[in-house]
Order: structure tokens, then C-alpha cells, then sequence
């Protein structure tokens, strides 16, 4: 079983930007993590991922009105962000899934 890049940090970019508040970033980064786990534990097939991804996305997009409570939104900056770190840990698993399928469910 392949574990997770350790010197990779997930959310970088928006943990360095003060618009986003860290705990709710700690959310995101959450729901990446569980997509994370099942990879991890390895055997999991692109559709059990990509459910997976579906979960985790619709988890995100649970948290936009938190997001514009705390006087910040999921816009450019993080959009860009959470897909580049889908596309990461993708790749990083050699999973044969499009970042924009990936991430089909977002509604940000």
C-alpha cells in the first residue's frame, strides 16, 4: 500500500491566506483527507473513488455558507487550489480519473 506524500501540504495556498479562516480550511482539508484514507488502504476501483471524491466535493460545498458567515467564500483562489490538490493525489495514486470528473459535484 502507497501512503500519501509527506512533504506535500494539502490547502497551502489557502492556509497562507488570511481571507480563508484555518478552521474552516481544516474542514476542506477533511474531506481530502477521506479520499486520501481509501487510497491509502489500497484495492479501492475509480468508482469507489470517484464516490468517494463525490462525497468529499459535496462536503465542500456544505461549507460555503460557513465560508460567507466568516466574511470569506470558496472563489478562485480556492477553487483553484482544492482542484490542483485533487489532481495531486490522482496523480500521486496513479488514479485514471479527469480533475474536472473528479470534481463534478462542486458547486463553487
Amino acid at each position: 500500500m502507497k501512503t500519501f506524500d509527506p512533504n506535500y501540504k494539502l490547502l497551502d495556498e489557502m492556509y497562507q491566506d488570511e481571507y480563508y479562516p484555518d478552521f474552516l480550511v481544516d474542514k476542506v482539508k477533511d474531506a481530502l483527507q477521506k479520499v486520501i484514507d481509501l487510497l491509502e488502504r489500497g484495492a479501492a476501483g475509480t468508482e469507489v473513488v470517484q464516490e468517494t471524491l463525490d462525497e468529499a466535493v459535496c462536503g465542500i460545498n456544505d461549507l460555503q455558507e460557513e465560508f460567507d458567515e466568516n466574511d470569506s467564500e470558496i472563489e478562485t483562489v480556492a477553487r483553484e487550489c482544492i482542484a490542483a490538490d485533487v489532481a495531486y493525489i490522482l496523480e500521486w495514486f496513479d488514479i485514471p480519473i479527469d480533475t474536472e470528473e473528479a470534481i463534478r459535484e462542486r458547486d463553487w
